[in-house]
Parts: C-alpha cells; sequence; structure tokens
C-alpha cells in the first residue's frame, strides 16, 4: 500500500562508545565529571546573572540563555551515555529515539543562532557604545532570543517529521550512544536520499548564516577597534569578545566537520569521537569559558563568594 508507513523496529539497541569492559568504568567516571561540571557551570552562570545587578545587560541576557540551552543540551544525551556503561545491553524506544533526536536538533541549532546574536550584540556594544542600550533594548533581545528558538524548531521538526516518515524493517542497532539522524538513516529499509538532501541543505544554510553573521559583525567589530586610540581601550574591546570567538570555533568546528559532508564521506567512528565533544565537552567548557576570560563575571563569583562565607 503506497504512502503508508511501516515502521516495524520498535526499539534501537545502542551499542554506545566501546564495547570493553576495561575502559567502561574509566569512561562512566570521566564522563559523569564531565556531565556535572557543565550543570554546575552552566545553573551557576544563570544564578550567578540572576543575582547580581551589574550582570543585568544584554551580553549576559544572551549568556544565561546560552547557558540554559547548554544544560539542557547535555541533558539529551549524558543520562543514556552513562547508562550504557553499567548495562549490558542499553535499548531505546522508538518514540524515545525520535523525542532525542528532536531535542537534540532543537538545541544544537538554537545555540548556533544565539552564537549569531551574541556577535551582533558585541558589535552594537563596541561600534555604538552610547547607542548601546537603546538599540539593544528589552524588546530586541527578546526578539533574537525567541527567533533563535523559533530556528532551532523548524529545523528539528523537518528532520523529525522525515525521520517519522521512514520505515525501520532491518537491524535495529545503532553504532553511537545517542540516535543522531546519520545512523538512523544508515537503518532504513525506506529511500533516505530526500532526509540527506535535507539535512545537507539545512545544516548548510544554517551553519553559512550564523556564520556570515558572526563574520561580518566581526569585521565591524575589528575595524572599530581599531579606531579606538588608547591600547587599553582596544585591548578591553578586544577582550570582551574573545571568550565568543572560543566558543564560536569550538561548536561551528565540529558540527560542521560532522554534518556538513557528503554521506559517502560518513564515518560512525569518527561522528563518535566528535560528537562527544559537542554534545557535553562543550556544554562544560562553556561557562568556564567565559567565566575565566571575563573580569564581570569573575568579580561577580568573588562578590558571591565573600557574601557566602563573609556575609559581614
Amino acid at each position: 500500500m503506497t504512502g503508508v508507513n511501516f515502521t516495524l523496529a520498535t526499539e534501537f539497541v545502542l551499542l554506545g562508545l566501546t564495547d570493553q569492559d576495561d575502559l567502561k568504568v574509566f569512561l562512566f567516571m570521566l564522563f559523569l565529571l564531565i556531565y556535572t561540571i557543565a550543570l554546575v557551570g552552566n545553573l551557576g552562570m544563570i544564578l550567578l546573572i540572576q543575582i547580581t545587578p551589574k550582570l543585568h545587560t544584554p551580553m549576559y541576557h544572551f549568556l544565561s540563555c546560552l547557558s540554559f540551552v547548554d544544560a539542557c543540551y547535555s541533558s539529551v544525551f549524558a543520562p543514556n551515555m552513562l547508562l550504557n556503561f553499567v548495562v549490558e545491553r542499553e535499548t531505546i524506544s522508538f518514540s524515545a529515539c525520535i523525542a532525542q533526536y528532536f531535542f537534540f536538533a532543537l538545541f544544537i541549532t538554537t545555540e548556533g543562532f544565539l552564537l549569531a546574536a551574541m556577535a551582533y550584540d558585541r558589535y552594537v556594544a563596541i561600534a555604538n557604545p552610547l547607542l548601546y542600550t537603546v538599540t539593544m533594548n528589552k524588546v530586541i533581545c527578546v526578539v533574537l532570543v525567541v527567533g533563535s528558538l523559533v530556528g532551532g524548531v523548524i529545523n528539528s521538526l523537518t528532520h523529525t517529521i522525515g525521520l517519522l516518515k521512514l520505515s525501520f524493517c532491518g537491524p535495529n542497532v545503532i553504532s553511537h550512544f545517542f540516535c543522531d539522524i546519520p545512523p538512523l538513516l544508515k537503518l532504513s529499509c525506506s529511500d533516505t536520499s530526500l532526509n540527506e538532501l535535507l539535512l545537507l541543505i539545512f545544516s548548510g544554510v544554517i551553519a553559512l548564516l550564523t556564520f556570515l553573521i558572526v563574520m561580518v559583525s566581526y569585521v565591524f567589530i575589528v575595524a572599530a577597534i581599531l579606531r579606538i586610540r588608547s591600547a587599553a581601550g582596544r585591548h578591553k574591546a578586544f577582550s570582551t569578545c574573545a571568550s565568543h570567538l572560543t566558543a564560536v570555533t569550538l561548536l561551528y568546528g565540529s558540527v560542521s566537520f560532522s554534518y556538513i559532508q557528503p554521506s559517502s564521506q560518513y564515518s560512525l567512528e569518527q561522528e563518535k569521537v566528535v560528537s562527544v565533544f559537542y554534545t557535553l565537552v562543550i556544554p562544560m567548557l562553556n561557562p568556564l569559558i567565559y567565566s575565566l576570560r571575563n573580569k564581570e563575571v569573575k568579580d561577580a563569583v568573588k562578590r558571591a563568594v565573600e557574601m557566602k562565607y563573609f556575609p559581614c
């Protein structure tokens, strides 16, 4: 019967990162530590921004949203990954697998758009400092955050709906630690050419669009910084961008390596290594990058610690 979706697979088996028992204990402890640091770091960043009036600016509003996305993002993968190290055979239901991919695509796309919005915010702050609070008002900030979320929802729904239209009537073993779209497409007994094309187009367009926004913003930022006469002023301006540039480079580099390539060149083993980086390591690194390289955040942390231990 044409047009009917015969989805016979009711569950998938996740092989995880390794089948070597001697490595599982070590990896479990390592990724538990990474996940804990990611949660504590990102939730701590959100709390710090909320309780520090000096950080109630558009820049830190975006950083708070980024931390929230990172906390949710890492939680999509970490519980299943950790479970995979302690059970002999980890299974995930078809619906849970699709839901996991939906939230993965939602959060990673939203993060990409948020980083682009943060680049524009830095441009306004450096190029037009006197008009910064007027240009980056609450309405504009909300629009940019909501727009980032809408972009994530559109991208995620497109690929998720495409997966739901496929049939999985053969092997159900996923050589990965989460339900990513490339290994799922390899398991489908349907024609996946449209899914692969949409994946390449959407990933390419979103990556190119957000990357261009970042690059154009930084071209104008550099031009504005070079017009600053004092060396101290130029250094301060550059330092406010260093954390953001580091976060952008880490995310775009790892995700582009995974998704913006023909399926014929796709390697599951390479993907597993790279995906660990952008699913768990980056959410852990972002709050560290923004706290260690940002004087205002370090001062806020210092004041928060002093208020706790030396309230008088």
